[in-house]
């Protein structure tokens, strides 16, 4: 309702000069003009008694103040209604108030006879303008943007439209200090000024609140939904741990949407049309029932084709089909008394890919190792290769692929999977034929194209999302000037997603036909083995005749918000709010990766012993024995998984979150210029994650090396509980500038405060079969410590306008995460932020604005922190090598060179002829041995070693040093340049409007090597309008991403046994649309 008041208002003609305006502090509830107030008013110049009015009312006024110049007041004191008031303050100067709306009054000169229509860049007979003044909720009051001690930007319906930003990703175009990326899983990463989540875990909190209509929601559709029927957009920067709901340690991006409004029927529709055949309308319709009651409904739709291509199924990937639908009603009987309720609906299904491209620098391995040459055994070398190096995602070296046999499932398929024996003899006895051919490397001679929008798999994306949101509102005058407001929430979000694991694959055929296999004396085999006629039969992949591999994200979650808030807006110097809330969020999400390869290894290693015998079926096996094991293979299609399947990685996060707090802020005007805030916030947070580990080719018995042989075990729930007090400290002053209209002068101090939670579960492996590191179940809550001053100057009467912070964070456990044993482990950092934000607009004449803002950034991560960089384990150390693990265990680990090459070198010779079975147990223990003291393998050896004791971390590797580094995904600086034109022609006006950004160079992860660099990025976009403001019809033409850049905006670093490959994100490409909208 605010927005449509705003840009009628805007619009007002004041003959002769700019239009200025007050905007004061007010409650969201409007009063009716019969409710009495009290005022006193003295008398003095008519333009500062508007303003007093304007506080003591809490009503916006609008008038001129060179018209008012040398007119006097008269004075007013005691109980009046508005318009009482005002007649009586303005009588005998020539002027006279007119009610237009619940909320605001238009001064004009009796004579004049002017009649008002308040729109947006409206303009006199001679010239005079007033520019649009925004409103903003952050202190959960209705306030002028200008006259808020808070970084704040805010965006209207129209601004949002003129800057293109169509949904919460864009923003990053328009806020200084903000980066946005796509990232793994389902999930993205909003960052304020460094601060964004970082963590994966169904635990974590996001560190930017996403908020709708004022109550947050911890699992959103931010970046997948598009704005509709939007009254502003609010981005509050800096810790909000005092009003907004959870503690946001970022900052909160608030929606506020249109809701039904009592009086007044109203309507419009656009649609539009573009390249890749997209096609997309909005609209909405508000119909009122009476004086009192109104509903609204409004809805948004879009479809296209995909921004990718897929070489390998010759289509278009990366679509959208989606649609948004809102149904509110509002209700007020009184003044005193108002409610409403709002449905938010949203559903996509389509071709969405979660993730880019995926590259990798090639590791081939060495060459050698202790003297043996192994350049022409490249099974041999990829037992010291890590799959990818650490270099630059910008070389072209950056668009290979992993080497094969530095992946455990090909490794395995390649030198242990055998399928028998074929017709060809070799010194006189008969090959040996294992699922893959050891000699040579599937990924061998891939390269991938350079375009980031190119992929090549097998498996096109599908992608299912369906978000509901109910909220209800009511305020109760409960005393004079004392409401009561409540808000109640409920939002329920389902999510399925799949795509290709890999975004390359290679190509057939890769299997020989098991069908024509012998046994060693020749005889055919009992069974036609794992690749009958060349192709591998995978329950859920289906028949291929080279390796699949796909991976699937399935969620659920629902929540319930409650918050109750007292709220005074008394005339004297002291105001109040206080409240408390509850939260209560349930989430169960699960992801799984298949693969082809794993289904053999299941039935071939762990079920029948050998892919020649028949495989058992193991749904219901119960092991007799150690030497006896059974690990079960799902047999439904993908679709219909039974998800008890051993034959696939599945990580299973359940997690049950409950806040409950109470808040309070007071006002204090110290003096008429000058005002302290104080707040405090004292939150109970308390969560319980279910531990589910994962079951990946496990099974009970000695080779399976783990308990049960089908489904999955439930651990012990992880309880956890944080009791925080957090809070800030604002003193803002306003002075009187002789060269500004309004100056406003703040410093603050804000606490804020983010819970931690519980990483996702890991391997079920018998710890006395399979060795494992144990990592922690847990990560720390975050702190904040933010300092700021800042100032907002207005200028010609709000035709300039100048904003400008600087902020230093001290920050305490700062969540990131990295992948571990299949996991997604979150560590803790402590790190400081320090920087500046500018942000202008000028707006000179109706026919032309401009506007920019600025950010620079500093991080440093505190001394004395540490991490090991899965992508350089051995820290550059020469006596150290990295070494592969047996196919169940996740990670790499590191083993001394000098052990590494007397094993090489052994007299034994077992390196030659079984690798595996020597190199393997140098990550410790699996059923084919270990070097512990008294074992079976390190007596042959003669050799005695156990990473757990004998290697640095337990064998995981050396720590980097990252103190001094700089925090992930926060840009040294940001800037946004926009400009538009309009020139009249006739009844119709023709705006040309330009938008410029640029990101500074950031890293993605905090090691900050090589390959963490994101380079610095731009993105432009124009729009030419056609407009006829009296019949409310308007033609768009308009390019976003002009110059069709695809930046690498993120980049995401997959597991050791994926081969370390890394997702990268980029933008949408060069988009050209057109649009036609009426309004009704």
């Amino acid at each position: 309702m605010h927005n449509h008041l705003s840009r009628r208002l805007a619009a007002a003609a004041m003959s002769g000069a700019s239009l200025a305006a007050l905007a004061l502090p007010f409650s969201p509830a409007f009063a009716q003009t019969a409710e009495r107030k009290p005022f006193d008013i003295p008398a003095q110049d008519a333009a500062r008694a508007l303003e007093q009015f304007g506080r003591q009312s809490g009503r916006s006024v609008m008038f001129d103040p060179a018209r008012l110049t040398g007119a006097k007041s008269r004075a007013v004191q005691g109980q009046w209604t508005p318009q009482e008031a005002l007649d009586r303050l303005l009588t005998g100067t020539g002027f006279s108030a007119r009610q237009v709306n619940a909320n605001t009054f238009v001064v004009s000169p009796r004579s004049g006879g002017e009649s008002y229509t308040i729109e947006r860049g409206s303009t006199t007979d001679d010239g005079g303008y007033r520019p649009e003044e925004i409103v903003v909720t952050a202190q959960k009051r209705v306030e002028s943007v200008q006259n808020v001690p808070i970084s704040v930007s805010a965006f209207s319906a129209q601004s949002l439209d003129e800057q293109k930003i169509e949904g919460g990703s864009e923003l990053v175009r328009a806020v200084p200090n903000v980066s946005f990326s796509k990232s793994n899983f389902a999930s993205y990463n909003f960052s304020i000024r460094g601060i964004g989540t970082k963590a994966l875990s169904v635990a974590s909190d996001p560190a930017v609140a996403v908020s709708f209509n004022n109550t947050p929601l911890i699992r959103n559709r931010l970046f997948e939904q598009e704005y509709f029927d939007v009254e502003r957009v609010e981005v509050l920067r800096g810790p909000q741990g005092t009003l907004y709901g959870r503690n946001a340690t970022g900052g909160v991006v608030n929606m506020i949407p249109n809701i039904a409004e009592p009086g007044d029927f109203g309507a419009d529709l656009k649609l539009e049309a573009g390249n890749y055949k997209s096609m997309r309308a909005s609209g909405m319709v508000n119909i009122p029932l009476g004086e009192t009651l109104a509903v609204r409904a409004a809805g948004a739709w879009t479809s296209r084709d995909g921004y990718d291509f897929n070489t390998v199924t010759n289509r278009r990937v990366n679509g959208r089909d989606l649609w948004s639908t809102r149904i509110s009603a509002a209700w007020e009987p009184s003044d005193n008394f108002k409610v409403n309720a709002i449905w938010e609906h949203f559903y996509e299904n389509d071709d969405r890919s979660r993730t880019g491209k995926q590259l990798c620098t090639r590791d081939p391995g060495p060459t050698s190792v202790g003297g043996v040459d192994i350049s022409d055994r490249p099974a041999h070398r990829g037992f010291f290769s890590q799959g990818c190096l650490p270099g630059s995602l910008y070389d072209d070296d950056a668009y290979g692929v992993p080497n094969g046999y530095a992946l455990p499932h090909i490794t395995a398929a390649a030198l242990v999977i055998n399928q028998g024996y074929g017709d060809r003899m070799s010194n006189g006895a008969r090959e040996f034929v294992n699922l893959l051919d050891k000699t040579k490397d599937p990924y061998a001679g891939i390269v991938q194209s350079r375009n980031l929008r190119e992929i090549s798999t097998h498996y096109d994306p599908t992608f299912r999302a369906k978000n509901d949101v109910f909220q209800f509102n009511a305020e109760l005058s409960v005393g004079p000037d004392i409401k009561l407001y409540s808000q109640t929430s409920y939002s329920r979000d389902n999510y399925y997603s799949t795509q290709d694991y890999n975004r390359f694959n290679p190509a057939g055929p890769l299997f020989r036909d098991s069908s024509t296999l012998v046994d060693g004396l020749g005889q055919p085999l009992p069974t036609v083995g794992l690749t009958p006629g060349g192709m591998l039969l995978d329950p859920q992949l289906g028949p291929s005749d080279t390796i699949l591999g796909i991976d699937m994200v399935k969620a659920r979650s629902n929540q319930w918000y409650q918050e109750l808030r007292l709220q005074s807006s008394f005339d004297g110097p002291i105001n109040f709010i206080v409240g408390a809330n509850y939260l209560k969020h349930k989430i169960n999400e699960d992801y799984y990766v298949f693969n082809n390869l794993f289904t053999a290894a299941a039935r071939a290693i762990f079920a029948g012993g050998l892919s020649s015998l028949p495989v058992r079926d193991c749904s219901n096996y119960v092991s007799q024995s150690m030497f006896d094991w059974c690990v079960y293979t799902d047999p439904n299609s993908l679709d219909n998984i039974d998800g008890d399947g051993h034959n696939y990685f599945r990580s299973i996060n359940i997690n049950k979150t409950q806040s409950k707090a109470v808040f309070g802020e007071i006002y204090w005007d110290l003096s008429d210029n000058l005002k302290f805030t104080s707040g405090l916030r004292l939150t109970e947070d308390k969560k319980v994650a279910t531990p589910i580990k994962s079951q990946l080719l496990l099974g009970a018995g000695y080779v399976a090396s783990g308990f049960v042989n089908f489904g999955y075990r439930v651990s012990p729930d992880i309880k956890q509980k944080w009791t925080r007090l957090t809070g800030r400290a604002v003193l803002d002053w306003k002075p009187n500038i002789s060269f500004t209209d309004s100056t406003l002068l703040y410093a603050s101090y804000a606490r804020g405060y983010k819970g931690g939670g519980a990483n996702p579960p890991s391997i079920d492996g018998n710890p006395e079969l399979l060795q494992f590191i144990p990592l922690p179940e847990t990560f720390r809550p975050e702190s904040v410590n933010a300092f700021e001053i800042g100032m907002k100057n207005s200028f010609s009467g709000g035709k300039f306008t100048l904003n400008a912070n600087a902020f230093f964070y001290d920050y305490t456990d700062y969540q990131v995460s990295q992948i571990v044993d299949r996991l997604a482990l979150n560590e803790n950092f402590d790190a400081t932020m320090w920087g500046a934000e500018l942000e202008l607009a000028w707006r000179p004449t109706p026919r032309f604005r401009a506007n920019a803002n600025f950010g620079y950034l500093g991080s440093r991560i505190a001394d004395g922190m540490k991490s090991i960089d899965v992508m350089n384990r051995t820290q550059g150390n020469p006596d150290w090598v990295l070494v592969k693990p047996w196919l169940q265990v996740a990670s790499n680990c590191i083993a001394p060179r000098s052990l590494v090459e007397e094993i090489v070198n052994h007299r034994t010779g077992l390196f030659n002829v079984g690798p595996e079975g020597v190199i393997f147990p140098l990550c410790g223990a699996s059923w084919q041995g270990d070097y512990r003291a008294g074992s079976f393998l390190g007596q042959i050896m003669g050799i005695t070693y156990d990473p757990t004791t004998d290697a640095p971390n337990q064998g995981r590797g050396f720590e980097a040093d990252l103190g001094g580094n700089e925090l992930p995904n926060a840009p040294h600086w940001t800037v946004n340049l926009g400009a538009q034109y309009t020139l009249p022609v006739n009844d119709w006006e023709f705006t040309l409007r330009g938008d410029y950004y640029r990101q500074g160079k950031s890293w993605a992860r905090v090691y900050n090597t090589a390959i963490d660099r994101l380079k610095s990025w731009d993105n432009a976009n124009v729009s030419l309008t056609v407009e006829r403001p009296d019949s409310g019809l308007a033609f768009q033409f308009y390019v976003k991403n002009l110059f069709n850049k695809t930046p690498i905006t993120d980049a995401f670093l997959n597991s050791d046994d994926s081969g370390l490959t890394t997702n990268v994100f980029t933008l949408d490409p060069r988009i050209i649309g057109f649009s036609i909208a009426k309004k009704f």
